[in-house]
């Protein structure tokens, strides 16, 4: 029995479980390492962003022989020109944009006051349908309403917090394009035969499933929001780039980012002119479709194999243990997390297969 999958299962979670019992009785001695941990991972992570965006460049130049150095003094001038050209080319834009959209903060509200107070004052003659509608809905803006505060509370407090570490960001990225070689030997060289090859395999794996989803979901964020930001200037919308900006940083949340950003979006088109509030699902509905049809599936590929249940699932759950930054690192540690199982099983069946082989 001791050799059944369920028992060895069962009992890997049994002893699983007593770890985490043990280990949050005596968490406190652990407190000096979690602060120091949590100091480390923003820059590391941002710094790993940045490598892995930047890592295709570094190949390249140094296919076409620069050295090390060169290649890497070559990216930091590349980012900091591109980051400058972006500031100086849509800057001003998205300053005037925000500046008119202050200033019709006021007008906004009035028309939002105006149009409930009308619907309020002829509730009597609405059909009961119509009238349940209005109350699943207000109940609805209210609850996003709330929802979109704490959201941007948490991300203010986030930017402030994140702010005083940001200078170890370069720091990080830049041994992450020097050694970038070196962190797998140094882990996979402390073990031998079989299990030296499943750590390398493993750790490749994870490689590769991190790039593609960083790499993939930052160019699809990128076309998405093009698209975006074409449809918006056709049809006319106000605060396009503004809009549109916003929309870049969402679309990085797969799924539902996307209808996140078309919610500010919907509410300017319809009161700039409600006729324009359908243009605007036009617009979304067409990337939305070019994008999912088109875009995903050829940039993405199979790298990920998440189905879009697992994905919000992961997502909402993701988002209530960690907030913010649970939706955004939720989906790639569940795609690292499902290689490394998918690994130890492979390992498994080799091992069996080997021990019921026949002589």
């Amino acid at each position: 029995m001791t050799k059944k999958l369920w028992f060895q299962t069962g009992v890997g979670i049994l002893l699983a479980l007593l770890i985490v019992k043990y280990f949050l009785e005596i968490k406190h001695l652990f407190y000096p390492v979690v602060i120091i941990a949590s100091a480390i991972f923003t820059p590391l992570l941002l710094g790993g962003i940045l490598y892995y965006i930047t890592e295709p460049i570094q190949r390249f130049l140094e296919k076409r022989k620069f050295p090390r150095w060169a290649s890497i003094l070559t990216i930091i001038i590349a980012l900091i020109g591109a980051f400058g050209g972006f500031v100086s080319l849509i800057g001003p834009s998205i300053a005037e944009q925000m500046n008119h959209l202050v200033k019709s903060t006021p007008y906004l509200a009035s028309e939002i006051t105006d149009m409930a107070d009308y619907i309020q004052d002829n509730r009597g003659s609405f059909p009961d349908q119509v009238n349940e509608f209005i109350d699943k809905m207000a109940n609805s803006i209210q609850k996003y309403a709330v929802m979109t505060s704490v959201f941007l509370v948490q991300l203010i407090q986030t930017i402030v917090s994140w702010a005083f570490i940001l200078i170890l960001v370069p720091f990080f990225f830049i041994f992450m394009l020097k050694d970038h070689e070196k962190f797998a030997p140094s882990m996979y060289k402390l073990f031998s035969g079989n299990r030296r090859e499943w750590i390398k395999k493993t750790l490749s794996d994870i490689d590769d499933v991190l790039r593609s989803y960083i790499q993939g979901q930052l160019l699809i964020s990128l076309l998405l929001a093009t698209m975006m930001y074409i449809g918006y200037l056709i049809i006319g919308l106000d605060y396009a780039l503004l809009l549109v900006v916003f929309a870049f940083f969402m679309n990085v949340i797969p799924f539902i980012g996307p209808w996140i950003a078309f919610v500010p979006a919907l509410v300017i088109g319809f009161l700039q002119d409600p006729k324009l509030a359908i243009w605007v699902c036009v617009v979304t509905l067409v990337a939305q479709q070019i994008d999912s049809n088109l875009i995903t599936p050829n940039v993405m590929g199979k790298s990920l194999d998440i189905h879009p249940l697992t994905v919000i699932t992961i997502i909402l759950a993701a988002g209530n243990i960690a907030g913010f930054l649970g939706i955004l690192l939720g989906v790639p540690a569940y795609a690292v997390g499902k290689v490394i199982v998918k690994n130890i099983y492979e390992h498994r069946k080799e091992i069996r297969s080997a021990a019921t082989k026949n002589v």
